[in-house]
């Protein structure tokens, strides 16, 4: 039977591929690690620093800094970090933008969260499906000539979802909107693992927690002309516009997990080089499942279309229940951790964010082709 022992040595730590929360880099954990107990010159702790501190202006101004570059933002953008993570948002979204605005929101449905972000925004206003891959399962996107066929004129705005970390259904390329709809994403889970094109967007979101850091913190990017929508009788922690007036720091936000996520983006900055190389090494990883996948000859049955495979997670099923328990259970034994699918669906799920080596996902690959082969089990 494989071993990890086969490929080198069984890691100190095991290969882990949680959907979220998600591996983090390992010299970020490190230097958490070196930090958590008494940062250098203060004597305390991070989790005990206070969010008013020169340090952590230092941490939360850095961390905007290396955020806005990475992603190459433009000045008609604000970045604002929030509690609550990407649910809080699908509520937040709707309330700064749709309620009131007497337009419908246009709404692209490629997965659960999709469906959930929709849920919650006909809450406070008109909110249709404009394109729902429901009926196929949800294995594709939709195609850029489908999308603009879907998104009517007049509309508040046109949401998606990046990536769908259930499903395994990514968008292989920035979506683009008609003239003059402003464009908002859930960009959760693939968040930082590509390059993306600001610009086109006038609002994106992301829970920490997949690519970006620990759970506890969203980053908002909105462009400021759409914070005039805003009602003015809207809660205050619910409006855009306090976090960008205050700097995110109306109320104590969540310092740890912004500080974490300030040396996230300085790794991706400094060590990996940028989110062009990021998006590199991201395909090589993916390939290597999906290779073994494809070349199973039907053992392994991949759930999205090809051209709409996720880079992030890979989701496929076994011929049985039993075969894909199997899996799992050895899995684990051989350190390589988390690969059940979500409870909703079922099957086998990979994720492989960032921070996931890709000495992780050649061990995944080999034992899923050593798996296969003795699939008659």
């Amino acid at each position: 039977m494989f071993t990890l022992g086969s490929l080198g040595r069984m890691p100190e730590r095991p290969y882990n591929f949680s959907a979220g929360p998600g591996v983090l880099p390992l010299p970020v954990l490190e230097q958490a690690k070196r930090d958590l107990v008494a940062l250098p010159g203060l004597g305390v702790s991070p989790l005990e620093v206070s969010h008013r501190s020169a340090w952590f202006t230092e941490v939360i101004e850095r961390a905007e800094a290396d955020l806005r570059a990475l992603l190459a933002v433009p000045d008609t953008h604000r970045i604002v970090f929030c509690q609550g993570g990407a649910s809080m948002q699908f509520s937040m979204v709707a309330l700064n933008l749709l309620r009131g605005a007497g337009a419908r929101a246009d709404y692209v449905v490629t997965g659960s969260w999709g469906q959930k972000a929709l849920a919650e925004a006909r809450k406070e206003g008109d909110a249709r499906a404009a394109w729902d891959g429901r009926s196929d399962g949800f294995i594709r996107t939709p195609s850029p000539g489908e999308l603009a066929a879907a998104l009517g004129p007049g509309a508040a705005y046109a949401h998606i979802t990046t990536n769908e970390t259930i499903q395994g259904v990514e968008f292989p390329a920035n979506p683009i909107a008609p003239d003059g709809l402003p464009l908002v994403a859930d960009c959760s889970s693939d968040f930082l693992s590509r390059p993306m094109d600001v610009e086109r967007y006038g609002l994106l979101y992301a829970g920490a927690q997949k690519n970006a850091g620990p759970a506890g913190v969203a980053v908002v990017i909105v462009r400021e002309d759409l914070l005039e929508r805003a009602p003015e009788d809207l809660p205050t922690m619910l409006d855009y516009r306090t976090y960008v007036r205050e700097g995110s720091l109306f109320n104590t936000p969540p310092v740890f997990s912004i500080y974490v996520l300030g040396l996230v983006a300085h790794w991706l900055r400094q060590d990996v080089g940028g989110l062009g190389t990021m998006a590199e090494r991201n395909r090589a990883k993916a390939a290597l499942v999906y290779d073994a996948i494809d070349d199973s000859g039907g053992f392994y049955r991949g759930h999205a279309d090809p051209a709409s495979r996720s880079l992030m997670n890979v989701t496929w099923r076994l011929p049985a229940e039993d075969l894909e328990l199997a899996f799992v259970s050895e899995a684990a034994a051989e350190g390589l951790t988390d690969l059940k699918g979500h409870r909703s669906v079922g099957g086998i799920r990979a994720s492989i964010y960032n921070a996931m080596p890709h000495e992780g996902v050649e061990a995944l690959a080999a034992f899923m082709r050593e798996f296969s082969a003795d699939g008659s089990r």
